[in-house]
């Protein structure tokens, strides 16, 4: 029975690491990151809604009433 020859599992395995490496990099300078949506152009059209010109009293929660 043949023994298997090892003697370029080395030299395989050592150009192999910096072979996946590249591919790698190569691979998320190819990716696209999307901006978070507090950095977006403030330039966007505003739409005027109805709740934004009235004026709304603020109530107070019943744990905060003060006690008379």
């Amino acid at each position: 029975m043949p023994q298997l020859n090892t003697s370029t599992w080395f030299i395989t395995i050592i150009t192999m690491l910096p072979t996946l490496y590249l591919i790698m990099q190569l691979k998320l300078l190819k990716t696209t990151y999307y901006f978070s949506p507090s950095q977006k152009a403030s330039d966007m059209q505003s739409f005027n809604n109805p709740w934004q010109l009235k004026w709304t009293k603020i109530y107070l929660p019943l744990s905060q009433l003060h006690p008379s």
